[in-house]
């Protein structure tokens, strides 16, 4: 399971994203220069291309990025989409793209999201697998810009792509279904609300904190839908300052997290999904931030230290020891 969502600040963007699994696939920091060449199964290959960074596993000199974003400000993500995720066999006419290939193949070549849209209007996603190792993950994915964003969802009936006025993107189930049921959650506030269950009823302010009381807290996909796009839209943002920016996005990441023993997804042995990592992302300036389940403490990755006209990968393997500020 897993939580992204995206928002602008002044004249910033930012894009976050929870990685929720029970088991690690060697993640890291990876940033692909636009020389380096992305070969596909069967659209044409980009030998030159716009520059990435993001969160990749790389098997055989190929990033698998989970989530990335571009030299153009452009940020995408796949997330979790068990059970209604659909790959086709490949179409004629179609641009048949495999679904690991499509954070490169979109990010690679475009600025903004109409340019995505234009892109994904004959796109099928196909089933074939990276190798016999490494099957199609179901997945749905989120795609960000500086002011828009949209879902792209392949289910049964055909390719969707949504767009999406909140921002947010979590799991099961679809993105229409996730955004409708916000209309349960239309009176929840930051602020105490006066009593609305009866003037007969004189029903007191007896703590802090009333107003967002039924917000839910549960892990499962809707209920992490609802408190990220609740505690994204009520977060104190500083129009100047990028680091309070950055603090209080991993405020409201960390707040829709897994930890560690509380959500079983198998037994014998037992298995439990948590959050791996939790990455954020200033789409304007190219910069990655990143914190680990057991490093708490936020590290910074920029890609404008590289050569990002080169031709090889660069990888930052992730930070995960834990780092102790000692007072005293």
């Amino acid at each position: 399971m897993c939580t992204a969502l995206s928002f602008q600040v002044d004249n910033n963007h930012y894009f976050g994203r929870n990685l929720d699994l029970e088991l690690s696939y060697g993640q890291q920091v990876v940033i692909t220069p636009q020389n380096f060449s992305f070969k596909f199964r069967e659209v044409a290959n980009l030998d030159h291309h716009f520059a990435l960074i993001g969160v990749a596993s790389v098997v055989d000199n190929y990033p698998l990025y989970f989530d990335a974003a571009n030299d153009h400000g452009l940020a995408m993500g796949g997330l979790n989409y068990p059970d209604n995720a659909y790959y086709a066999d490949s179409i004629s006419g179609k641009d048949n793209v495999a679904s690991f290939e499509l954070i490169p193949w979109i990010l690679g070549q475009c600025a903004t999201v109409d340019e995505a849209k234009k892109l994904l209007a004959n796109i099928n996603i196909t089933n074939q697998q990276f190798s016999q190792q490494l099957p199609p993950s179901p997945l749905h994915w989120l795609i960000s810009d500086h002011s828009d964003s949209i879902v792209v969802e392949s289910d049964r009936d055909g390719v969707h792509v949504y767009d999406n006025p909140v921002g947010v993107l979590t799991n099961n189930p679809s993105f229409p279904k996730q955004l409708f049921n916000l209309n349960n959650y239309r009176t929840i506030s930051a602020a105490t609300l006066p009593n609305q269950f009866s003037a007969q009823v004189p029903l007191e302010d007896y703590s802090r904190g009333l107003g967002p009381r039924n917000l839910p807290g549960g892990m499962d996909s809707e209920s992490r839908f609802v408190r990220a796009a609740f505690n994204k839209y009520n977060a104190t943002w500083d129009q100047h300052d990028e680091v309070a920016n950055i603090t209080e996005l991993f405020h409201v990441m960390h707040s829709v997290e897994q930890q560690s023993g509380l959500d079983q997804v198998a037994t014998n042995p037992a298995k439990f999904e948590y959050t791996i990592y939790t990455v954020g992302y200033n789409l304007d300036k190219g910069l990655l931030y990143y914190t680990t389940y057991t490093n708490n403490q936020i590290n910074l990755v920029n890609m404008n230290k590289v050569n990002l006209q080169g031709n090889s990968l660069t990888a930052y393997p992730f930070v995960n020891d834990q780092a102790i500020n000692n007072v005293n």
